[in-house]
């Protein structure tokens, strides 16, 4: 699992890479579920599996969670 830093250093969320058919998780700084990539079919999901879009789009679920 990846830590994801702000420009100051503080712990903005994690990235865990590899799990299964190599799907990538975002969690915030918390631990909660933000989303999830499944490269197989190239889609984002948010934390309750509904559709975000195509392609990894994970880090545009960091500033709401970050409350910007």
């Amino acid at each position: 699992m990846r830590k994801l830093y702000d420009v100051n250093m503080r712990t903005i969320g994690y990235l865990q890479e590899g799990a299964a058919g190599g799907r990538r998780v975002l969690y915030d700084r918390n631990y909660r579920v933000l989303g999830y990539y499944y490269p197989a079919g190239d889609k984002t999901y948010d934390r309750d599996m509904r559709p975000i879009g195509r392609g990894d789009l994970l880090a545009g679920l960091l500033a709401p969670a970050l409350g910007k």
